[in-house]
């Protein structure tokens, strides 16, 4: 088994690359503190969007509402969140990460600065800037990422 990177023959393929270095990060992260990424995204979600309603959180993770209930189960267990009934629908929950959940998180956007500084540290800043540069022209015509 070899443990030679693939062959790098174009732009896309490096792009790839660094795209796969950073989610292999994130992973690690995430593995760290026990949980999933799946787990990881909703917490995140969860705490810039305290009581979602989780029909919401199912299309921003582009899930099913199954799997999502599944997930939340999990959380809620671990007491990393907690689900309250909706006041103004009986039908609908409303979730919230709880303290451990926003602990378990805190330092993500720490993490994800010094991941992207890791990536770039080859590069000097007047290097960095002209990529930049570029990646805002390559990126112009292109679709914006929707998570709907």
């Amino acid at each position: 088994m070899s443990t030679e990177a693939p062959p790098m023959k174009t732009s896309l393929d490096l792009m790839r690359w660094v795209g796969w270095a950073q989610m292999r990060a994130f992973q690690e992260w995430i593995s760290a503190r026990g949980i999933t990424p799946e787990q990881g995204f909703v917490l995140g979600y969860l705490n810039d969007h305290p009581g979602a309603i989780q029909r919401d959180i199912a299309k921003v993770s582009r899930t099913t509402p199954a799997s999502v209930t599944s997930l939340l189960q999990g959380l809620e267990r671990r007491e990393l969140i907690s689900r309250e009934q909706d006041p103004e629908n009986a039908r609908s929950k409303r979730v919230y990460i709880t303290p451990a959940g926003a602990e378990l998180i805190s330092g993500f956007d720490e993490a994800t600065a010094q991941m992207s500084e890791d990536i770039l540290s080859a590069l000097t800043a007047a290097e960095r800037d002209q990529l930049h540069s570029l990646m805002l022209k390559l990126t112009a015509p292109l679709p914006t990422p929707t998570r709907d």
